[in-house]
Parts: C-alpha cells; structure tokens; sequence
C-alpha cells in the first residue's frame, strides 16, 4: 500500500491532506507504534486518522493472529457481517458480500421469542445460514458475545472479530472477554469505540489486498 491510498483520497488537494494528516499522526503515536507490523500500524494510524484521537493509539489491542486470518478470508472473498448498517455501508471496495442482518424478519422474530438483542439474533441467523467470514462489531456488546458463543459451540464459522463496540453497559467485558479469547480479534480497551473505528479497521484490511 502507498500513501496514495491512505483514506481513499484521489485527487491532488485530498492526497496533500491525506498525506500531511499521516505525517502528524505519525509524529502524535510513532512511539506507541513502533512495535507493530506494518498492516497493524496502518491500522491505528487510520483509526486515529478517522477519529482525531491519538489515545486510540495505546487503547487498540491486535491479537498476534488477527491480520494473517482476517486477510485470508477477505482475499477468499468470505462475507463481512456487520452488526449495524452504518457499519455495513462504511465499508468499501470489497468484492466479497457485507452483510447485515438486523432489519430482517426473521432475526426480528429470533429476538422476540428469545428475547434477546436484534444484534445478538443476527448473528444466530448469519450461523444458522452458511455464514462464513469475519464479524465486524462497532456498537453492540451483545453481537460480540453471542459471535464468540455460537463460536465455542462449533455453530459459526468464523475466521476473525473486529470487535470495537462503545458504550458504558457491556462494551468493555465484551471486548475484554474477545481479547482473552482463542478467536483472531481486534479490540478497543474500556468504552470506547464506535462505527468509525469499525469502519477504518476493515477498511485498512481491504486496501491491502
């Protein structure tokens, strides 16, 4: 990847910007960075690109699998299933399916009877229907949780979990039980996080294919 491609800029005025908006990054979190793989850094270099905010880059965890099986299963052109849409059509320049099931009818029914989340249902449908990629979590705990459950159970074929849900209930254990896990994750310590985090994760990912 060059900077050419850094957040999608292709006109001469938006690559100046995307450029020196590296340069500063890079001079805000070199020293928390430092260690990582290169796809790793660009990673929380676009994450703190996307939100503004340098203590992302001492509050983002990348488990040392995370980048080898996400990219795998993106370069399969394996499904993204995001929990919210906002996430879904953030995503972009993939040509693999996203996917996101929290409007549909029968995860609407799922989390009635079950009274469970919408979130958590769909992912239940994803499992139940052939699903086969990386879940991509940026506002609800639950889909986490229950990605991780059905996973420990053989019920869902998943290869990685961006798993960057905000909030103050729920998003920090889910995050921190992903963290502890045996799935390739990546993680955002304490309450925040968000779609913009989501989004700029996957996006990375993508660009390196």
């Amino acid at each position: 990847m060059t900077d050419k491609m850094f957040m999608g800029a292709s006109t001469k005025q938006g690559l100046d910007i995307a450029n020196k908006s590296r340069e500063i990054i890079r001079g805000l979190i070199g020293d928390d960075v430092k260690d990582l793989e290169p796809i790793e850094r660009d990673i929380v270099e676009r994450i703190v690109h996307s939100t503004a905010d340098p203590e992302y880059a001492k509050l983002v965890k990348i488990s040392p699998d995370f980048v080898d099986a996400a990219m795998a299963s993106l370069r399969n052109k394996e499904t993204i299933l995001t929990d919210i849409n906002m996430v879904k059509y953030g995503i972009t320049r993939y040509e693999g399916e996203v996917e996101c099931y929290i409007k549909n009818e029968e995860v609407v029914k799922i989390a009635k009877e079950n009274q469970i989340t919408r979130a958590a249902a769909a992912m239940r449908y994803a499992a139940s229907n052939d699903f086969e990629g990386i879940v991509v979590s940026g506002n609800a705990p639950t889909a986490v949780f229950e990605a991780m459950d059905l996973y420990a159970k053989g019920e869902m074929n998943l290869k990685a979990i961006v798993g960057v849900p905000v909030g103050f209930v729920g998003a920090a254990d889910s995050k921190e039980a992903l963290h502890n896990s045996e799935i390739p994750n990546i993680i955002v310590e304490g309450p925040k996080g968000g779609t913009p985090i989501a989004v700029a994760c996957v996006n990375s990912l993508i660009q390196h294919l």
